[in-house]
């Protein structure tokens, strides 16, 4: 079954054939992948292959694994996914990274998650600082089921707050750090986009505008009445829009940005401490 499927997903566009196989057919199947390995031998009944089937066609149609499997992996922990969410990027775990790597030590966090999606990292946040609270907020209401089921799945929902609103809107008070991945991706480059993203993924948490920028003028504006000496402010950014942004933290907050890189050596966070 796995050669067989291997071999209609690579036919239907897949770039990564095997890999997509192994994991279906261990999601249908109830097991680990390796057990796809370890089990080789193993006979399937109707019902098995029924689901098997069924997976890899929707695969071989563009959607992506995690929705089909209804979960991806972020920052060490396996979080539930539905078309109501982007699906989590391993790039998007250098935000988190920059994030901890500056308020670890501090002994209080109110910490803001702005269009918190899935919640990957307002929960990521949650559970590497115990002294946090997080609110996490959302214009979508279907996003803000997945991220409260996530919360509570990983056991900080007691921490972490779900609002609906637009950017900072939500906020009561001032907060100690805000963190964002704002939609960024121009028309044109969705249009060009993988399948899996232009077909499958929410249009509302990707398109940023004609600039890829509006999303990150509306944050920043919102947010001068809920900001103080100290704040910290952290966004994922797209590499190629990386001075745009900078540009933007430095005219509407006052503040001096810093770049931190991705793995790939990527500029990917912009982030700024306020009063610095």
């Amino acid at each position: 079954m796995l050669r067989l499927s291997t071999r209609y997903l690579d036919e239907h566009g897949s770039q990564s054939a095997r890999l997509d196989a192994e994991l279906l057919i261990a999601h249908a199947l109830g097991v680990r992948r390796l057990d796809v390995y370890l089990q080789f031998d193993r006979p399937l009944d109707a019902d098995q292959l029924v689901r098997i089937r069924e997976l890899v066609r929707r695969r071989a149609g563009g959607e992506p694994i995690a929705y089909i499997t209804g979960e991806r992996e972020f920052f060490s922990r396996t979080f539930a996914v539905t078309r109501d969410v982007l699906i989590p990027r391993p790039e998007t775990e250098t935000l988190v990274e920059a994030v901890l790597d500056r308020v670890r030590s501090r002994p209080q966090l109110r910490i803001a998650d702005l269009g918190t999606g899935s919640g990957c990292i307002a929960i990521s946040l949650a559970a590497e600082l115990p002294q946090a609270s997080v609110l996490a907020t959302d214009i979508d209401d279907g996003a803000l089921r997945v991220a409260r089921s996530n919360a509570l799945n990983h056991g900080v929902l007691d921490r972490v707050e779900l609002s609906a609103g637009d950017w900072a809107g939500a906020i009561d008070g001032c907060v100690d750090v805000v963190v964002s991945n704002p939609p960024y991706v121009i028309p044109e480059e969705l249009a060009a986009a993988d399948r899996d993203v232009r077909d499958f993924e929410p249009g509302l948490a990707l398109l940023g505008g004609d600039d890829g920028l509006d999303a990150y003028r509306a944050l920043l504006q919102s947010l001068p009445a809920h900001v103080r000496a100290g704040t910290l402010v952290a966004m994922e950014v797209d590499p190629r829009r990386c001075g745009a942004v900078a540009g933007l933290v430095e005219s509407l907050l006052g503040a001096t940005p810093e770049v931190v890189s991705d793995l790939a050596g990527r500029p990917r966070v912009v982030l700024a401490e306020l009063g610095t």
